[in-house]
């Protein structure tokens, strides 16, 4: 059984929450992320209550030319039936009760340690989204990483090489996010999103002693179905000392930039209309874009300006009117494509 120490807050942990006056003030939350995917993706209710079944054309009727007074074969599609399973992302919270209503402050304090959870739960997701593997780990879903990462499958037509060498690589995604594309399924008769469940003072056990104590549980059941493969494109491979080092146009090698491999993947979607069309990028491959944008002969990306529902204006990365988003969860030491 892990200690208190490790699993528990303490009272040294609470006297680290607190401030001089015995408040709790705003932390500092230096280990957060941006994951922008997880505003994205587009959630649907799953057929099963396990997650999602899907039909999947596998190949087309034969058709023939006719002469007059001659009949023909009959002829019929195939389709094939794959089943998505939804994964369960869970975590619990225990407080004790005395700790937490040190010097009246009980909401503050539990409120301090929700938004941690909730930015462990979105880091993790965003996370798996990617290179969750149920080969390594059962209990995940299967990410877009291990989906396109061989360009010798089916879908490796949509699997484009920038190249790269090393061990500092990393992708740019194009997703087109839509109920025939690809989406979020949550399990039949279940809800959508991340659950916070306040569950209130319980007694709970440390070993064979018990304790009154607040606890919460977070919970977030959801998977990912490619619906159709041809929505997704992965640019794998490359080069982030490369791509760090480069200036004007050039994003990779002196024979081929990011930009042009960007315009690759978009044109290998069959109809970017089909939903959401979306790019997705870590940090440094972002920076490099902002960076390029600055130059005004890319007139193809673009700084965008966006009105929220506030009223004021934002802006927005574009590549051919595609919005660029960043996702910390993206790492720069992937294996290569």
């Amino acid at each position: 059984m892990a200690t208190l120490s490790t699993s528990n807050l303490t009272l040294l942990d609470w006297a680290k929450r607190v401030d001089p006056d015995g408040r709790v003030p705003v932390v500092a939350e230096l280990l957060s992320q941006s994951n922008e995917i997880l505003s994205d993706c587009v959630m649907k209710e799953g057929n099963l209550p396990t997650g999602e079944r899907v039909i999947i054309r596998t190949g087309l009727p034969t058709v023939y030319w006719r002469a007059l007074n001659q009949g023909i074969p009959n002829s019929k599609s195939t389709t094939a039936q794959v089943d998505e399973a939804c994964a369960i992302l869970e975590a619990r919270s225990e407080v004790d009760k005395d700790l937490a209503m040190l010097n009246g402050n009980t909401a503050q304090f539990r409120l301090s340690e929700d938004t941690a959870f909730l930015e462990a739960m979105n880091q993790t997701m965003a996370e798996t989204m990617f290179y969750g593997d149920p080969s390594a780990d059962p209990k995940q879903f299967l990410g877009f990483n291990k989906r396109y990462s061989d360009k010798t499958a089916v879908n490796g037509a949509n699997v484009i090489d920038a190249g790269g060498s090393g061990s500092d690589n990393t992708s740019v995604y194009l997703v087109v996010w839509g109920d025939q594309t690809v989406y979020c399924p949550f399990p039949k008769g279940s809800k959508a999103g991340l659950m916070h469940e306040d569950l209130g003072e319980q007694t709970v056990y440390d070993g064979a002693n018990r304790l009154q104590a607040y606890a919460t549980r977070y919970q977030w059941k959801t998977g990912l179905v490619v619906k159709d493969w041809r929505y997704t494109v992965r640019i794998g491979s490359i080069d982030v000392s490369d791509l760090a080092a480069a200036s004007g146009t050039q994003a990779l090698t002196a024979s081929t930039n990011i930009l042009k491999l960007m315009t690759q993947a978009t044109y290998k979607i069959p109809n970017l209309a089909m939903g959401r069309p979306v790019f997705y990028m870590n940090r440094t491959v972002h920076s490099a874009l902002a960076n390029m944008a600055m130059d005004k002969s890319q007139g193809v990306l673009a700084i965008q300006p966006a009105t929220t529902q506030f009223g004021t204006a934002q802006s927005y990365l574009s590549f051919l009117g595609v919005p660029i988003r960043r996702v910390d969860a993206l790492l720069n030491n992937e294996a290569l494509v």
